[in-house]
């Protein structure tokens, strides 16, 4: 065996070891409970430690598939001499930003060997926090070797690694090279390179411009750690991945095609509703698109809706279902934000109902049109809906499971998740058994935790960056220039819609959350706006951008997925971009939409 794929052997045994126990300790804590108060003693620092892990090994999945979250623009550079010139500048800062990040979580280790904490069961907290430079020590390495398939390109990844570590021991010159150094990095961010090495490499500048320890940045990272709903995160993206893999959607499809086919537009109210739903256990990560799109694409069109409708509605489905447990966005803007993610979810029920309608609605109306000219509608039957319904129940019952034991009180977010999580794979593996318990499952689970490394370090990162900012009390001068300039909270929204749409059409939505949450979210306050409201507006502004040109993500998934120019794809989802546009602004300025259920359960104020 290559030492490459034993090394990826390895790093892929540790993460399902970390993700077990991030699963069964959670669970044990939930069950043990009713049952007198049983618990592990220090399952929560193990878990906290079982996340990190998540993090660093998870982060080594997403480079060894290549999915770190990056900017939309680098699809642009399409193939050939540029694009190579493009990966092998990006890849070199890539290396260097990261191979800076693991010297600097070193010095962190150092500190926590010297502090000398326990964890339960004796074992040295110091010893489980190597897992961070070692972590980026790897993936500076692999950035190294993708930046060229010579040696050659390889050999300029590593000189520009030793040549960032000697800028640092010239500090005098590094000083002044700041402003250069991070418009090379924002480049290569633009050219490929990690969202989450653009931002840990200016929170080094900044934080080496200043003299402070640019230990800082890791830090920050080991801090997020004890967030306690941050083990949410990767928890609820194995649940989604499991049930992404098996035969779910086949069952989902049939249930709602039996539930609305009957009719008029009753196949376009069917993936409308199974998107939506496909969507909250995958997170708007793409996925519905990829999974669903070969598949509910060839119904509507046999069905007899045009080609140029078909593609407009399967588009835009994808991306529906963000406000809905368990969506994955939604706690990540919980943690960002420190909204409860409880109250997020019930405010973001009726507004996402309000844009599953919405798109529901110009279906039907393309199917009045094909029942005026004499298409046929199935016949409904309702033994056909029960058995498909039965079909589907475990897959129905996942979101109402999360809801009822996190708003019910019974557990935290945490064990919800945890919860969910086991949930999916005993479904899966042993109910439906779509995936075979053993290897199979174990590849589904790699494959989820690429997503969950690009996530967790991105958002790891992006709180160094923040830390530095929140100490040069950037978001106070920021709102000082929206207050000397917008002076009513219905124009800050106004402006708010349109930056948050813009953006989120260049950002993937992970990412749009980290960078954007922090700076928007004390405007909000400083308006009056109650930050629950103000969390379903940006997260449906952020699902309204997956459809807004020239680079959102469903224009480009569907483009790739069904063959399509992107200049095609443009018409044919205007009609939705606008419709949904009209529910994203009802959602922004009746506030009732999003505050009511909250206020009438108690949870808002």
């Amino acid at each position: 065996m290559k030492p490459g794929a034993l090394l990826g052997r390895v790093e892929g045994g540790f993460f399902l070891l970390a993700l077990a126990v991030a699963t069964l300790l959670p669970l044990l804590d939930a069950v043990g409970r009713p049952l007198g108060g049983l618990h592990v003693p220090g399952s929560a620092e193990w878990v906290r430690q079982a996340t990190l892990f998540m993090a660093f090994l998870g982060a080594l999945l997403a480079a060894r598939a290549t999915q770190h979250l990056t900017l939309s623009t680098a699809e642009l550079l399409g193939t050939g001499r540029a694009r190579r010139m493009a990966g092998l500048f990006s890849n070199s800062v890539a290396a260097s930003v990261t191979a800076v990040l693991a010297r600097a979580s070193l010095d962190l280790v150092g500190v926590s060997r010297q502090e000398g904490k326990l964890l339960p069961g004796g074992v040295p907290e110091w010893i489980l926090t190597l897992v961070m430079p070692l972590g980026l020590a790897l993936l500076a390495l692999h950035f190294a070797w993708a930046a060229s398939e010579s040696f050659a390109g390889r050999f300029v990844a590593l000189a520009t690694v030793a040549a960032a570590f000697g800028l640092g021991l010239v500090p005098q010159l590094a000083a002044n090279v700041v402003v250069p150094l991070a418009l090379v990095i924002l480049l290569a961010a633009l050219l490929g390179a990690p969202v989450f090495v653009a931002m840990g490499g200016i929170a080094l500048l900044l934080f080496f411009r200043d003299g402070t320890p640019v230990s800082a940045v890791p830090a920050e990272i080991y801090r997020l750690v004890a967030s306690p709903t941050l083990p949410a995160i990767p928890l609820l993206t194995a649940a989604g991945y499991v049930l992404a893999e098996g035969k779910a959607s086949v069952r989902l499809v049939r249930f709602f095609r039996a539930l609305f086919g009957w009719m008029p537009g009753g196949l376009a109210v069917m993936v409308t509703a199974v998107c939506a739903l496909f969507t909250t256990f995958t997170g708007g990560s793409g996925v519905t698109i990829i999974a669903l799109g070969g598949l509910v694409y060839p119904i509507l069109r046999d069905d007899g809706y045009p080609e140029g409708f078909s593609l407009g509605l399967v588009t835009a489905a994808g991306s529906l279902g963000l406000l809905f447990p368990p969506s994955l966005p939604v706690i990540l803007y919980s943690v960002v934000a420190q909204v409860p993610a409880d109250a997020l979810y019930l405010a973001g029920l009726v507004p996402g109902a309000l844009l599953v309608a919405l798109t529901a609605a110009w279906g039907i109306r393309q199917g009045k049109t094909l029942a005026r000219a004499g298409a046929p509608l199935s016949q409904f039957s309702l033994r056909e809906v029960s058995r498909a319904g039965w079909a589907a129940k475990w897959e129905l019952l996942l979101p109402v499971l999360v809801v009822v034991l996190f708003a019910s009180g019974m557990t935290s977010m945490v064990e919800a998740a945890a919860a969910a999580c086991a949930y999916a794979v005993v479904v899966s593996c042993f109910v439906q058994r779509d995936i075979p318990f053993g290897r199979p499952l174990a590849r589904v689970l790699l494959k989820a935790g690429a997503l969950m490394g690009a996530v967790l370090l991105l958002l790891s990162v992006a709180m160094g960056l923040t830390s530095w900012l929140v100490d040069a009390q950037v978001p106070a001068h920021l709102l000082d220039v929206v207050r000397r300039n917008i002076h009513s909270p219905v124009v800050f929204l106004i402006v708010l819609n349109g930056v948050l749409l813009v953006l989120g059409s260049v950002l993937e939505i992970y990412s749009a959350i980290v960078i954007l949450a922090p700076l928007v979210a004390p405007m909000g306050a400083a308006f009056g706006i109650d930050p629950v409201h103000l969390g379903v507006v940006f997260l449906a502004n952020l699902e309204l951008g997956f459809l807004f040109p020239p680079v959102g993500l469903n224009l480009l998934l569907a483009s790739s997925r069904f063959g399509k120019p992107l200049t095609a794809l443009y018409r044919h989802v205007l009609p939705f971009l606008l419709i949904r546009g009209v529910g994203v602004l009802l959602i922004t300025y009746v506030t009732a939409l999003s505050l009511a259920l909250p206020k009438l359960l108690g949870i808002a104020p």
